[in-house]
């Protein structure tokens, strides 16, 4: 039954996230947000609304384990083996601008991490009302660019946005939201359970179930992209994921709750931040990741996999 209520949990994070971008999509289509505004805002934060909801209730329910290692697990995953998959499929070409502003900000936000844990031991509210007002100039910035890009002429990519009535994007939203809390905390207490059930750590089982679920929508979203020749898009929406994981998720979580950080944790997230530095050297070497770097990675997830069970 622990099993089955963490696989209902996920199909309520998914598909409730699913319901909630597309009625707040509806509304602001509706109310002439333009579309490009849309994508960066709405949709790219649709795809982190399964970490959000476990690991603010996972925060809240003093799971702290469950909640810093489901946004590292999760950008771990996100990283090496969404981005690894894709490019095994079909190879990666980066754009510049990545390279040169998101990508490096993703790496800059995983060492603030580190830097707080390490330090601390406890993301306390300080640093989540930090990493809070981080994100929120991140967005500015990133909306602010793709507006002047547009300005210039430069092709930027929109998401197709229905039109739905007013009264349905309210259903859907309102539907959307109690579908992710509930199934939020439905994980986290199957979870726990079941890491109690085995004598497994919280951290372990927020490593490797817990956050493999809640990426599966970066996962399907970016192979779909890569299997189009959208490769852009691919990498774009990892990265950004893992942006908002950090600066948001855990900048909510800790200011809710302060959440503590064992030296599991501080070890994992210095494996993020190694991680993450080869495949930037693996993007900047040629400008893109081709099929033998995605097996490397591959392969290094499944030897990070070894290493976590093992430890």
């Amino acid at each position: 039954m622990m099993y089955l209520w963490l696989i209902v949990g996920f199909v309520l994070l998914i598909k409730g996230a699913d319901f909630f971008v597309e009625g707040s999509s509806g509304i602001a289509k509706n109310l002439k947000v333009p579309t490009m505004i849309i994508g960066l805002t709405i949709v790219a934060m649709g795809t982190s609304a399964p970490e959000l909801a476990v690991s603010t209730t996972a925060a809240l329910k003093e799971s702290n384990a469950i909640a810093v290692s489901n946004v590292i697990g999760s950008n771990i995953f996100n990283l090496i083996v969404v981005c690894g998959v894709c490019a095994a499929l079909s190879p990666l070409h980066i754009k510049v601008k990545t390279l040169k502003e998101e990508f490096p900000i993703s790496i800059l936000a995983e060492a603030l991490l580190l830097i707080f844990a390490y330090t601390g031991t406890i993301l306390g509210r300080t640093e989540g009302i930090a990493f809070i007002l981080l994100f929120a100039l991140f967005m500015v910035w990133m909306v602010k660019s793709a507006l002047n890009a547009r300005k210039n002429g430069e092709v930027i990519e929109e998401e197709e946005i229905k039109s739905l009535p007013m009264w349905k994007c309210v259903v859907y939203i309102l539907g959307g939201i109690a579908a992710i809390v509930w199934g939020g905390d439905i994980v986290v207490d199957s979870a726990s359970d079941i890491a109690a059930a085995f004598g497994l750590s919280q951290t372990l089982i927020g490593l490797t179930i817990v956050a493999v679920g809640t990426s599966l929508p970066e996962l399907v979203t970016s192979v779909v992209a890569a299997g189009k020749g959208e490769n852009d898009m691919a990498l774009g929406n990892v990265i950004g994921s893992n942006i908002f994981n950090v600066l948001l998720i855990l900048g909510i979580s800790s200011t809710i709750t302060p959440i503590s950080i064992g030296m599991e944790s501080i070890y994992d997230l210095v494996l993020l931040t190694v991680m993450s530095l080869l495949v930037y050297f693996f993007c900047i070497s040629k400008k893109r990741l081709n099929r033998t770097e995605g097996v490397i990675m591959i392969i290094v997830y499944i030897v990070y996999m070894y290493y976590i069970c093992t430890r």
